[in-house]
Parts: structure tokens; C-alpha cells; sequence
């Protein structure tokens, strides 16, 4: 992975350890691409804490509509504010369980703060972890929770590198490999599974709701664009 991924790194925009707190907060089962559109406006309105703190929730909300869960995350947004300057002397905690106590933050999120903000050796496990993980292999049969796949990537990945680690698994996840070498004059799409080229593509729906383009003729959604090389999967960037 670190041969094709140059700078495994988070995909969201920020300049603080404040902004960071924000937009991962933001981010929860939501993508990073929407959280980096109304971070901008959210940022420049409330630069800070202090003045997330003097904000009401109905304040926080025009900024942050357009993500999910709007109403719950205006709120944990203005009580992480006044927890901070009241609780913590207007300085984030930088310890895990010190981000922990803010509201909105749970184990996932104080790990991604932490690790990236404080250089705290720590392992989030998120969605594209989590999936690409047990998809090459890296973990057992048995890791099917968040918890478990951490604790078995802890145990196979030196601690020194559990933050690269982290950010080239989502990264991987995220922008499947492209492949070479196809023929689009055999067909618009190919099927990896069952090797076969076809112009009109079946839909399945995934087990998380998502609709994919799938083989008409094997039902498999490993299904690739013959003129791009890339995957037809689309993969939601949302948090576990």
C-alpha cells in the first residue's frame, strides 16, 4: 500500500486540533468530501471554542444542515464547546479518555483526534478498516465488530505504525486499485469474478443498503468499468 499510496493521510480540512475535534465529530456516518464543504463557513463563524460555547444549538445548525444528522451534531457541537472552557480551561483534553468525556466524541473519534492531533499511538478502526481488513485477509473469521479488528491489527502492526497504518487501510479502502489491461471493445463493463464482459449491468443491493452495479450473469458486484479500470462499487464514507 505504501508503494501507490504517497501520503496516507486524513482526507479532512483543517489548521487546529479545534477544527480536527470539529470535523470528525462532523464526520460520523457522514462522507469527508461533505463535511470539507461546510467546514469553511462552520470554522469562520466559530472560530474556537469559546465561541462554539456561546452558541445555541439553532445557531450551530444552518452550518452543518447539510450533513447527517444536523440536530444532533449542532448540539454535541455547542455542549463539546462549553464542556471544553468550562471542564477543561478552554484546552482540548489530549488524551483519549480526556477527549472521551466531550460530548459527541466516542472511542473511534477520540483515537482519530488523538492519534492525528497528538501523535498518541492509537488504531481507529472506521468503515474502510474495517471492511479492507477482513477483505485481504489481515484479520480472522471471527472479527466482526470494530473492537476485535483493532485488537487484532494491534497485534500484527508495530505500534509505531498504527497511524499510517490507520490512514493507508481507509485510503485503500476508499479508492480500490484500478485494473489494467481490459477491453472496452468486448463490453462496457467486466466482472472480476466470473471474468466476463457485458454492456448492460444488473443492480443488487448490498448488506448495507447500498445499490451497486452487479454481473448479469454471476450476480457478483466485483464489477469494473472497462474504460477506466475502476471499480462501479459505490462504497459509503461512513463511520462505525
Amino acid at each position: 500500500m505504501r508503494s501507490v499510496i504517497d501520503e496516507p493521510a486524513t482526507e479532512l480540512r483543517y489548521e487546529s486540533e479545534y477544527e480536527l475535534l470539529v470535523a470528525v465529530i462532523l464526520s460520523a456516518q457522514c462522507t469527508d468530501a461533505r463535511v470539507n464543504e461546510v467546514t469553511p463557513a462552520l470554522f469562520e463563524a466559530f472560530p474556537d471554542a469559546e465561541a462554539l460555547a456561546e452558541a445555541e444549538q439553532e445557531e450551530i445548525f444552518p452550518y452543518v444542515q447539510s450533513v447527517t444528522y444536523p440536530n444532533n451534531k449542532a448540539g454535541y457541537l455547542a455542549e463539546m464547546g462549553r464542556q471544553v472552557m468550562d471542564d477543561f480551561g478552554g484546552t482540548l483534553p489530549e488524551t483519549i479518555a480526556g477527549l472521551r468525556d466531550l460530548t459527541g466524541v466516542g472511542r473511534k473519534t477520540a483515537q482519530v483526534v488523538a492519534s492525528v492531533a497528538y501523535e498518541i499511538d492509537a488504531f481507529p478502526v472506521d468503515t474502510h478498516v474495517f471492511r479492507t481488513a477482513n477483505r485481504i485477509g489481515l484479520t480472522k473469521r471471527d472479527a466482526d465488530t470494530p473492537r476485535k479488528v483493532e485488537r487484532q491489527l494491534k497485534r500484527i502492526i508495530p505500534k509505531e505504525d498504527w497511524g499510517e497504518a490507520h490512514h493507508l487501510l481507509i485510503l485503500h479502502g476508499r479508492y480500490p486499485d484500478p485494473i489494467g489491461g481490459l477491453d472496452a471493445a468486448e463490453g462496457a463493463f467486466f466482472c472480476n469474478t466470473c471474468t466476463r464482459y457485458f454492456d448492460t449491468p444488473a443492480t443488487h443491493t448490498d448488506r448495507y443498503d447500498q445499490e451497486q452495479t452487479a454481473c448479469p450473469s454471476c450476480g457478483s458486484m466485483q464489477v469494473f468499468d472497462t474504460d477506466s479500470g475502476e471499480t462501479t462499487k459505490e462504497v459509503l464514507d461512513y463511520r462505525v
